[in-house]
């Protein structure tokens, strides 16, 4: 069997270093990157916020959008009679005194036995 004599062994020692040296900064490399990614405020979380954000942001406008057309709607309810007028004849099939009222039924619903109402 062969023993180790001093200068191989110092070598030894000093590479057995070096290398642990560059695990220990290799690991420390890796736990300082593991909030940046993966932790509470970490980037995939903060990704996921920005998309949460642009969803909610997309959803509100369309609201806001109908809201307006609503309160448009019901101002134009409360200030004139045309629109209420408007609204009894599309909804409620109403009829002005001086007016004719013409209904035209296609052909195969009278066929069939169907009707619209």
């Amino acid at each position: 069997m062969r023993s180790a004599s001093a200068p191989e062994l110092g070598k030894l020692f000093a590479r057995i270093r070096r290398q642990g040296l560059t695990w220990v900064l290799a690991v420390a490399i890796v736990l300082l990157q593991y909030p940046l990614w993966l932790g509470q405020g970490g980037w995939l979380k903060v990704r996921e916020g920005m998309r949460k954000i642009h969803a909610q942001q997309a959803l509100n406008q369309r609201l806001e959008t109908r809201n307006a057309s609503l309160l448009a709607e019901v101002n134009d309810l409360k200030q004139g009679r045309d629109a209420i007028e408007e609204r009894a004849r599309n909804d409620l099939g109403m009829v002005a005194p001086d007016e004719w009222f013409v209904r035209v039924v296609p052909a195969q619903s009278i066929q069939s036995g169907k009707t619209n109402e």
